[in-house]
């Protein structure tokens, strides 16, 4: 099996090899560490949309692009969020994380059911999405670069976003159910 190599899939592939100098540089002892670690996400959040504009540029989307970017997206959020449940080691961190984390399976989930009904389009990724992964990205480099204290207006804005980051992820959740609710209702009836 080949697997394309173009620039998009190379940079989505980059995507992930970051995510464990990511998780290196946060538990490393060195001045810098968490900055560093907060660096690490900010170009990868640089190379997502980097590699979604150059695909559609260079005409070089693929099926595997499109499978591999949003593993890669949804894999780098969801360390980020385990690194930051366990230092900051609270609920008012963690509930928000659980929410990010949970909607992505619902809507991965979603996403996989209603290609096999032949319906991917419906679900695809809309304008809400793109907002809250902006949001979500700022949050989690703002809490990244920061010790996991609340005496910083940096860290509280951080959790401000996480939560509305949290909010908007429910929203487009409920927008992708409500786009597939017709079929999923369909699919409960008929057993």
């Amino acid at each position: 099996m080949d697997i394309p190599i173009s620039i998009p899939n190379f940079l989505t592939a980059l995507r992930i090899l970051m995510i464990p100098v990511m998780v290196l540089f946060y538990y490393l002892p060195f001045d810098g560490h968490l900055l560093a670690s907060a660096v690490v996400l900010a170009v990868a959040s640089l190379t997502d949309w980097l590699d979604g504009y150059l695909a559609r540029r260079l005409k070089q989307t693929t099926p595997f692009g499109a499978f591999l970017d949003p593993v890669a997206d949804k894999l780098i959020v969801a360390v980020a969020l385990v690194l930051l449940a366990e230092s900051h080691a609270s609920a008012l961190l963690t509930v928000p994380a659980l929410v990010i984390v949970g909607r992505e399976f619902v809507v991965s989930a979603l996403r996989e059911w209603m290609a096999e009904m032949g319906r991917k389009a419906s679900v695809a990724v809309s304008n809400m999405g793109k907002v809250k992964t902006f949001v979500q990205m700022v949050a989690l480099i703002f809490l990244l670069a920061n010790e996991p204290t609340l005496d910083k207006p940096i860290v509280i804005l951080g959790y401000v976003l996480l939560y509305a980051a949290a909010i908007l992820t429910i929203w487009s959740m409920f927008i992708y159910l409500r786009i597939a609710w017709p079929l999923l209702s369909s699919a409960m009836k008929s057993g």
